[in-house]
């Protein structure tokens, strides 16, 4: 009995090369990092393994000791090849805005919350 290792078919294979997740257009720089961060990404990529177009994901991000919970719903616009069902380590993660709000985040949310590392906000 020989053993071959195949590389994976395209036609098959349900893993997703690259996922778009969309975000809601009113959160702050601040939760922008947070969002982008690749311990938030790699978080989404473990805890996230089966997606489909249309998931809607109600998520928690870090706003460390100076906000009340800052939560927003993340959306999947998009995973490539068309017919991809499983995230893996591998998947690269892109994000883009929708119109929406977020919920919480006190102090985050607003002028007076900490500096973006981006400068993505005005």
């Amino acid at each position: 009995m020989t053993s071959e290792s195949a590389a994976p078919d395209p036609a098959t294979d349900a893993t997703a090369t690259s996922v778009v997740v969309s975000f809601p257009d009113e959160l702050s720089a601040w939760g922008r990092d947070q969002l982008t961060a690749d311990r938030f990404v790699n978080y989404l990529k473990r805890f996230h393994d089966e997606a489909a177009l249309g998931d809607e994901w109600e998520e928690f991000l870090d706003v460390g000791c100076c906000g009340d919970s800052l939560t927003l719903t993340l959306r999947v616009e998009e995973l490539e090849p068309a017919g991809a069902t499983t995230l893996s380590e591998e998947t690269e993660v892109e994000f883009v805005e929708r119109e929406g709000s977020v919920h919480g985040g006190w102090c985050v949310q607003s002028a007076d919350g900490p500096a973006s590392t981006t400068g993505k906000q005005d």
